[in-house]
């Protein structure tokens, strides 16, 4: 368990700050710019609730070294299956929010502000474009706290980018971050995330709101343990009456690799046995149960449903509508 973790310092700081897009080839940066696409949300609904699906934009890091317990050879074969590039994987962030009445909560923050031309941190941008005044939002809910999932807690001047929201966190998730003696009991590369989590959650510090796995974090939404990925990973069951869907978060980075493939251990969890174990009791009971999922590296806009697929499972995303 430590040499897997110990891996992690590799990769780790791109938890913490979102790395930049691999470097175009001199004839591809030289080519013209893509035209801008429309403006990324989507909207379905889950009984009473309107669940919004909302774009973060990507990042782009080498397909080498992403899984840590199979040979290259062997996920560049599952990334070319898949039609996905053989020689970089490129993540796509995507938020979940959830509105019923007066209250409208998020799942995670986002990456926030970054550097101009920086592919990620959309966030903001297409919550204007979707109507989602970041001051309407009443709840911040938290499945875990890699630096691409609570960076949007700040806006550009380094205060609350939701002013008015409470902010909950998974309490072991919370435990093992604010913990004074775990520093040493972390892999070295996603150390920064203690001081990142301080940082982060300072301007909340009255409005922060612990939970434990099982608790109804906010009426129709229950918090589910998905240890593994990090300490207090947590996943989200919304239902309202006979209707439901789960945020799954990052149970999988890229579902067409990671729900194929469910025992592989990627660069970014810590403690990859659990990740992988974890990874197939919560696939198994969304695919027997034909519960809608959206999750926070999927393509967008996110949502589908889950499969088996002989020894793994496959995404299969959500027929497309315009009705509401």
């Amino acid at each position: 368990m430590t040499d897997r973790r110990t891996a992690l310092a590799l990769a780790g700081a791109s938890l913490i700050a979102v790395p930049a897009l691999l470097r175009a080839r001199p004839a591809l940066a030289q080519a013209a710019e893509a035209p801008a696409q429309a403006p990324g949300f989507y909207r379905f609904r889950v009984g009473g609730f309107t669940v919004t699906t909302v774009h973060d934009g990507f990042f782009a890091r080498p397909l080498e070294g992403f899984v840590r317990n199979a040979p290259i050879a062997e996920v560049q074969e599952a990334a070319r299956a898949a039609f996905l590039p053989t020689d970089r994987t490129v993540i796509p962030f995507t938020i979940t929010f959830v509105q019923r009445g007066d209250t409208l909560a998020v799942f995670d923050a986002g990456n926030g502000v970054t550097p101009a031309g920086a592919t990620a941190g959309r966030m903001i941008a297409n919550m204007a474009a979707a109507g989602i005044d970041p001051a309407r939002v009443t709840h911040v809910i938290h499945s875990h706290f890699h630096g691409d999932h609570i960076n949007g807690l700040l806006n550009a001047e380094g205060g609350a980018a939701f002013p008015n929201a409470a902010v909950h966190v998974p309490a072991t998730e919370w435990a093992w971050w604010t913990g004074d003696g775990n520093q040493t009991r972390t892999p070295e590369g996603q150390r920064p995330t203690f001081a990142n989590v301080t940082r982060r959650f300072t301007p909340y510090r009255e409005r922060v709101q612990q939970f434990q796995a099982g608790a109804e974090v906010l009426p129709g939404i229950t918090a589910v343990a998905a240890y593994g990925h990090t300490p207090g990973h947590t996943v989200f069951r919304i239902a309202d009456g006979a209707e439901q869907m789960m945020f799954l978060a990052d149970l999988t980075n890229r579902p067409e690799i990671m729900m194929a493939r469910p025992d592989w251990q990627i660069v970014f969890d810590m403690d990859g046995d659990a990740a992988s174990a974890t990874r197939r009791r919560v696939l198994d009971m969304v695919a027997t149960d034909r519960i809608r999922v959206t999750g926070y590296h999927y393509p967008f806009p996110a949502n589908g449903f889950v499969a088996r697929n002989g020894n793994g499972y496959r995404f299969v995303p959500a027929d497309w509508s315009s009705a509401v």
